[in-house]
């Protein structure tokens, strides 16, 4: 589901001279459905660089960049919308919505942008919610009011409603108290058992060692500085 071969990425810092940093070189993994894979590496060694790589906002500068057959190096935007869309799903650290949204609705919006009947779409979303202990009472109103670890499992929802071959995580269980991050362990088991390829971040430990099956340390592609 995932495949990177000689995956390359540098940044140029125009502000400086345009100098050029080389970030990733030679990048090599591949991640098969069924199986989760963490990132490691020190802060500033290119996680979240690769991960930025592996959802489309950044372009590789060489190499292939496969998930679900398309080539992230190459594809056009409209290919790019349609992976996220249909294939690939995103837990990212930072809630991303448009204010006044019930949160409802933005858990909901990935099944209604396949043409999910919004009944049954809003019905998945406020299963996710209720095993998440996301109260009832704040599901018609915007997420952009909730408190941080309120804001993460919305998002992981979000990222779960709709069962993606691929998933990213980023840091799925921080900011979560120990309740909450056994709910977000079962579900990304639950996904690895229908066949989801997973790549994540995962700084918790635990959590790494419950339900990852390899670790890639993402300095062995480093040669510079990450972004």
């Amino acid at each position: 589901m995932f495949e990177l071969r000689d995956v390359a990425k540098t940044f140029t810092l125009h502000n400086q001279g345009g100098v050029t940093i080389d970030v990733l070189s030679g990048a090599n993994f591949t991640v098969s459905p069924g199986e989760c894979v963490a990132l490691t590496g020190a802060s500033g060694a290119g996680k979240s660089t690769l991960m930025r790589m592996l959802y489309g906002n950044y372009r590789a500068e060489g190499g292939a960049l496969l998930v679900g057959g398309v080539d992230l190096a190459k594809a056009a935007p409209r290919e790019i919308i349609r992976l996220r869309r249909e294939v690939l799903g995103y837990v990212s650290q930072f809630l991303r919505v448009v204010p006044r949204v019930p949160t409802l609705d933005v858990v909901a919006e990935p099944l209604l942008a396949l043409g999910t009947d919004p009944e049954t779409a809003r019905g998945a979303a406020a299963g996710l919610l209720e095993k998440l202990n996301i109260p009832e009472a704040l599901w018609s109103l915007s997420p952009t009011t909730f408190s941080g670890g309120e804001q993460q499992r919305v998002n992981i929802a979000r990222g779960f409603v709709h069962p993606y071959p691929a998933l990213l995580l980023d840091e799925p269980t921080a900011s979560l108290d120990p309740r909450n991050r056994a709910v977000v362990l079962d579900l990304i088991a639950e996904a690895k058992t229908r066949g989801a390829a997973i790549i994540g971040i995962f700084h918790d430990g635990a959590a790494r060692e419950q339900v990852c099956d390899a670790q890639i340390d993402v300095a062995g592609f480093t040669t510079g500085r990450a972004a």
